[in-house]
C-alpha cells in the first residue's frame, strides 16, 4: 500500500488545522494509507518509508521553524533516497507578505535537491497552501485540494 505522511511544526495551532485539512483531503476517495505527524515525533529517517511527504511550517522571519529545517538538515544523513518521491508544502503566517511563499519555497528547494516530485497548481497558491492567520474558507478548499493532488501523483508515479 502506497504511504504519505503530513509532516507539521505547528505553535499557535494554525499550521496543525491546516495539516489536518490536508490530511483529510489526501486521504479522500483514495486508498493510500495517510499518516498525520508532529515533526517532534518524526526522525528524518522514517521519511524512507513513505512514498510522498506533505510538510508545513509557520513562518518566522521568512523561512520555515527551524525543527523543519533540522528535519532537512538531519536527512543529509540519507541524501538521494527520497529521489522520485512526492513531495507538497504548506505555510502559515501573521501577514501578508510576510514570507510565506519564500517559507514554501525553502521547503520546496529541499524536497528538490534530494530529487523529490513535486507538483504545483494553476489556481490558488499556486507553490503551495499559505494560511493568513488560522485557516479560511478558502485555506480549508485548497489545503484539501494538495493532499489530493499529491495523493493522485502517489498514485501515478509511486
Amino acid at each position: 500500500m502506497k504511504k504519505i505522511a503530513v509532516i507539521y511544526y505547528s505553535r499557535s495551532g494554525n499550521t496543525e488545522a491546516m495539516a489536518r485539512l490536508v490530511t483529510e483531503g489526501a486521504r479522500a476517495g483514495s486508498d493510500i494509507e495517510v499518516d498525520l505527524e508532529k515533526i517532534e515525533d518524526f526522525p528524518a529517517e522514517k521519511a524512507l518509508d513513505y512514498d510522498g511527504l506533505i510538510i508545513g511550517s509557520p513562518t518566522y522571519y521568512g523561512v520555515m521553524a527551524y525543527q523543519i529545517k533540522k528535519f532537512f538538515d538531519d536527512s543529509v544523513n540519507f541524501h538521494g533516497q527520497l529521489s522520485g518521491k512526492v513531495g507538497g508544502a504548506f505555510s502559515s503566517a501573521a501577514n501578508i507578505g510576510g514570507g510565506n511563499e519564500t517559507t514554501i519555497m525553502g521547503i520546496l528547494e529541499a524536497m528538490l535537491i534530494h530529487g523529490m516530485v513535486v507538483q504545483g497548481t494553476p489556481t490558488g497558491d499556486h507553490y503551495g497552501v499559505v494560511s493568513i492567520g488560522s485557516p479560511d474558507k478558502r485555506v480549508e478548499k485548497q489545503c484539501r485540494d494538495l493532499g489530493k493532488r499529491v495523493a493522485a501523483l502517489v498514485k501515478k508515479i509511486a
